[in-house]
């Protein structure tokens, strides 16, 4: 199973990260994991919420231009060599990996990694087949 992510662009201006948060936080919205790559002129906050539909709004309101995209939420222990054999899993399979991040999940000793593949329905099934727990929600 997919969970979506909610990608918002941002001019590379100091402030505009808190105005992202400020808006989510007036809105209600909790973020349960959260990640940020940038250049020298913009930024790409990419974002799990646990109200996707209230935050588009809350954004798009705002005048932040989103964009909505499925990854792979997995759930693997908190214990060195875990993302390790994950990744090993994908790279014997030819998976391309488009990037990651991580987030603690509210379970003891489990950590939730998202995963951006090239070929999700492909990845997907690497993770089923291999009977890794997939996160729906968190």
């Amino acid at each position: 199973m997919a969970i979506q992510q909610i990608s918002v662009f941002l001019e590379n201006n100091a402030g505009r990260l808190g105005e992202v948060t400020k808006f989510l936080a007036q809105a209600g919205i909790n973020i349960r994991a959260i990640s940020i790559a940038d250049t020298a002129d913009f930024g790409i906050l990419r974002l799990i919420v646990d109200k996707q539909e209230a935050a588009l709004k809350a954004l798009s309101g705002a005048g932040f231009t989103t964009r909505v995209s499925d990854v792979a939420a997995v759930e693997i222990e908190d214990t060195p060599g875990s993302l390790a054999k994950v990744m090993e899993l994908f790279e014997q399979s030819k998976v391309n990996i488009e990037y990651l991040y991580a987030s603690l999940e509210n379970k003891v000793n489990r950590a939730v990694v998202i995963f951006k593949l090239e070929n999700h329905e492909q990845g997907l099934k690497i993770v089923k087949d291999h009977g890794l727990s997939m996160a729906d929600s968190f």
